[in-house]
């Protein structure tokens, strides 16, 4: 093997290796701001068409590290087999193939192919007779292709081996030497371990000519003054989860962090922060240093309690307000994770910090907690009953802070006026004037049952509803917010997610005010656009976004069920 090759990019950036278009466009549009250290090392060599030995952690980016240069690389008009990458677990395999399909849906008719044991083969074969381009498969149902003939190397240029010391750990390790020897022998390969036990570095010996070592150092984990914690929830889920989470995990005078995966998707949870009343900021790559010294500033000050951030645009940054950091996208890898909740629990600080994970992003947990070598406690998200106690301690917090400042005297006299002209107990009085101090915010969070005539969203009262106008219009979430409070008097507050698409727009709604906003909203407009607005139908849910949408038009002869009358139920 050769010393460990040196790389001294220009620019921390993927601009570095000059990718194709629809490459970076896709890598644009997924969020990566900046290279990993084993991107940067490894994306280069295999463009160049040297053999890879790659040690690293779990979680720290080297699927696009290998799935980037081989996309570079494909040639779209053969239709064969050209790449292959060998994976321990079924799981890691529809990981790896879904990141494929992520990264290349801009080149073009790009076929990638997940095989594994447990799926129906039948359903393997056809899609590999009517042509693959890249195989992303476990060693026994690989094997079993090859033994089989519908599994052809006549044209491969690549092969992967992803999670080496896994695929050893599982006794697969004779199976993939088998795979190797029928491979042809002119052939690139990457292979990737988090560990470099003897038998792994026989396999680079005997199978890989002239490779170049890449080692990424693990760098120094957690702070140990961080308390983590994580909450599985689903993409609809995720605004209604934080903004329960932001009443009761933080106080006034402390500060938050929320990291989003893209630029875009940053600047849009700031927005609807924002709607719901939170002094709430965007930061990402896109804003130039003055910018992003302006919003530290006023998070510093206390002019701004929330910033919402992508990774590139929190690096190297120490506000001592930030008392908790949340994921509200998981990172891509576990090397950002530390970055990100670094930000919290600085210099010995105490911080919290609370990790989103859908139901798909649990193998990426389970990366974290590998990489960090912590185990990161579950929480549910905050019941209304939590939520309310909040607010009742709190409440309770700022009269006893009232009470010991002293210089009641006055108020005293006033209450035992109020009192003695009016008949009522002092108790009264007191109880009376804690309501008016509180003003619109209740201390309760009320149940509100759902009407007959919807079905809800999950179990959070909540009803969704469509309007025909989106992004294409300049529709921005303070928008919809607006348009819906104003027009049918509703409290902004109350409205929940929101999702934006090209030509559309999906709104949730408490159930008890469905009926008011269909009303309110029945002519109005949104940013000079017709805003017409009705229950959405499980169908909206898939089509919107990917063409411009129509209202649903009755059949020629019949009339459509005025909304609200009609069952359905929410997928």
């Amino acid at each position: 093997m050769t010393e460990e090759q040196k790389i001294e990019p220009a620019v921390d950036s993927f601009e570095l290796f000059h990718l194709s278009k629809p490459l970076m466009r896709a890598v644009d549009e997924v969020g990566y701001e900046a290279p990993t250290p084993i991107q940067l090392k490894t994306i280069p060599l295999l463009l160049a068409g040297r053999n890879v030995i790659g040690q690293a952690q779990t979680g720290t980016g080297k699927t696009a590290a290998f799935a980037l240069p081989i996309l570079q690389k494909l040639d779209l008009g053969r239709n064969a087999v050209q790449a292959l990458i060998l994976t321990p677990t079924r799981e890691l395999s529809i990981q790896v193939a879904e990141a494929f399909h992520t990264y290349s849906k801009h080149l073009g008719q790009v076929r990638v192919l997940p095989i594994y044991g447990g799926q129906p083969i039948q359903k393997q074969l056809g899609k590999l007779q009517s042509g693959v381009h890249v195989v992303v498969g476990t060693p026994g149902r690989v094997m079993d292709h090859l033994r089989r003939g519908t599994l052809s190397f006549s044209k491969l240029k690549t092969v992967v081996l992803d999670e080496a010391d896994e695929m050893l750990r599982m006794g697969f390790l004779e199976d993939v030497e088998w795979i190797l020897d029928q491979a042809p022998s002119e052939l690139q390969i990457a292979l990737f371990s988090a560990t470099m036990p003897e038998e792994i570095r026989r396999i680079a010996d005997n199978y890989l000519t002239d490779p170049v070592m890449v080692e990424i150092k693990q760098k120094t984990l957690t702070v140990p003054t961080i308390e983590q914690r994580y909450m599985i929830v689903t993409e609809q889920q995720k605004l209604d989860a934080l903004t329960h989470l932001l009443e009761s995990e933080t106080v006034s005078g402390e500060a938050v962090l929320i990291f989003a995966r893209t630029k875009i998707g940053a600047g849009e949870l700031a927005e609807k922060l924002q709607a719901r009343g939170y002094a709430a900021e965007a930061m990402h790559g896109d804003m130039n240093q003055a910018q992003r010294e302006s919003v530290i500033r006023r998070l510093r000050s206390g002019q701004v309690e929330i910033v919402v951030a992508t990774d590139v645009a929190a690096r190297g940054w120490d506000v001592e307000r930030i008392t908790l950091v949340v994921n509200y996208d998981a990172p891509y890898d576990s090397e950002s994770y530390i970055h990100r909740i670094g930000r919290t629990g600085r210099a010995g600080r105490a911080g919290k910090a609370i990790l989103f994970v859908t139901p798909r992003e649990q193998r990426m947990l389970r990366d974290i907690e590998r990489y960090t070598r912590q185990k990161i406690e579950p929480i549910k998200a905050p019941t209304k009953a939590d939520i309310a106690a909040r607010r009742i301690t709190l409440f309770k917090e700022r009269i006893l802070k009232t009470v010991e400042a002293g210089e009641l005297d006055l108020y005293l006299s006033l209450v035992s006026e109020i009192a003695m002209e009016s008949g009522h107990e002092m108790a009264e009085i007191a109880a009376a004037a804690a309501r008016l101090a509180q003003g619109d915010k209740s201390l309760e969070v009320v149940s509100v049952p759902v009407p007959d005539e919807v079905t809800q969203n999950g179990n959070t009262g909540m009803v969704r509803l469509f309007i025909e106008t989106g992004r294409d219009s300049g529709v921005r979430p303070t928008d919809i917010v607006g348009a819906i409070a104003n027009e049918s008097g509703i409290p902004g507050n109350v409205i929940g997610a929101i999702d934006i698409f090209d030509y559309s727009t999906l709104v949730d709604i408490p159930a008890r005010y469905v009926r008011q906003v269909l009303d309110g909203m029945a002519n109005a407009a949104i940013r000079g656009h017709d805003a017409k607005i009705r229950l959405a139908t499980p169908n909206d849910e898939k089509t919107s976004g990917r063409k411009k949408p129509m209202m649903n038009k009755p059949p020629r002869g019949k009339k459509l069920v005025p909304p609200g009358r009609k069952r359905f139920r929410q997928q």
